[in-house]
């Protein structure tokens, strides 16, 4: 059996491995009132091999030949060169950005993604909501907000650029100690949901069977499976194998009986946070007046998320914008209906006198 236990899922979800080869890329959005989109792609590499630098079947983002391409080089501080890939399609509607999606075979083809655009007319003005989605990838996990505070949480989820803005700043010290109590919680949060998610297979692998294990019994014990797990210098792994973790959760006789279901259901739960997805950011320019977002606007004044997938472990991932375009003849039609009001009153006035 391979050797996909949660110490070692825990483990690879901290540290967040990256190629350093991997394009970083930009998605771009550019939202019309019509409710068409341009969007943008825009893939900077350090590769040097041709072949390898922009290989489709490797990008976050994909794109076809109904795209336009252009492909420049730049040189950067120190002299080195950058890569830059761009393609830009206009888009008729979210739904053909969601077709895209749907037939996406790349890397990070195994979430689901989708975007969303509404229209409201409000007489004065029509407010314009866009909006980029992914579907959590747990159905059993906790919400991080029931780990983090608000503060904790606003940094969290900000761009790495925008984090390292803040570490640099005379608030470093501050900074500093906000990123180690967001490392130990999350620490605990991805523990957690982990163990949830085992704990929901596991009993659905056992129900229906002759000494089944109760899901409510295991979920009461919940906290001190993942105080094992955060336990320095315990080797899970080995603990597991020898079947000691589950005699003391379950007990000797349905841990010989149920070591396969057991497995098989830990197994799973690692294949399926162990994806293979690589990260990303996406801007958004809407038309008209921003007037309330999720999103945050660095020093360059864009609005941007960065994509990563632990932000969709245990939630539904919506980067949404709301902006509002003024009606120049509403304004002009109820200028003319308040002056003949207006008119009315005065002659009314003027023929009692």
């Amino acid at each position: 059996m391979k050797r996909n236990y949660i110490k070692l899922v825990v483990s690879m979800l901290i540290v967040l491995v990256v190629s350093c080869n991997e394009p970083e890329t930009v998605v771009t959005n550019i939202v019309h009132t019509d409710g068409t989109i341009t969007r943008k792609i825009e893939m900077r590499s350090t590769e040097k091999d041709q072949e390898k630098r922009f290989k489709n079947s490797e990008l976050q983002v994909q794109f076809d030949r109904t795209w336009s391409v252009k492909d420049s080089a730049e040189v950067v501080e120190k002299g080195d060169t950058i890569w830059v890939r761009r393609a830009v399609k206009l888009f008729k509607s979210v739904d053909e950005i969601n077709l895209a999606y749907s037939s996406d075979s790349g890397p990070d083809s195994e979430v689901q993604r989708h975007a969303g655009f509404k229209k409201t007319f409000k007489w004065f003005n029509n407010e314009y909501r866009f909006s980029e989605n992914i579907d959590k990838k747990l159905l059993h996990g906790y919400a991080l907000k029931d780990f983090l505070n608000n503060e904790e949480l606003l940094y969290y989820y900000s761009p790495d650029n925008m984090k390292e803005e803040k570490k640099m700043s005379p608030d470093s010290l501050k900074y500093k100690l906000l990123n180690d109590s967001i490392n130990k919680k999350t620490d605990r949060w991805l523990s957690k949901n982990i163990v949830s998610e085992w704990i929901e297979e596991f009993s659905a692998l056992t129900a229906g069977k002759q000494g089944e294990i109760s899901k409510d019994s295991l979920k009461a014990r919940e906290d001190e499976f993942v105080k094992i797990i955060a336990t320095p210098g315990v080797n899970f792994d080995s603990l597991w194998q020898d079947g000691v973790i589950l005699r003391k959760f379950i007990g000797s006789d349905k841990a010989l009986k149920f070591k396969t279901e057991a497995d098989t259901s830990l197994e799973h739960v690692t294949e399926n946070l162990l994806l293979n997805f690589r990260d990303y950011s996406i801007q958004t320019v809407m038309p008209g007046k921003l007037v309330n977002t999720n999103g945050y606007i660095d020093s360059s004044h864009n609005l941007l998320w960065p994509v990563k997938s632990d932000y969709f472990l245990a939630e539904n991932y919506e980067m949404w914008a709301v902006s509002r375009v003024p009606n120049r003849w509403a304004w002009i039609v109820s200028g003319i209906f308040l002056v003949f009001v207006a008119a009315g009153v005065i002659l009314r006035t003027l023929k009692k006198d």
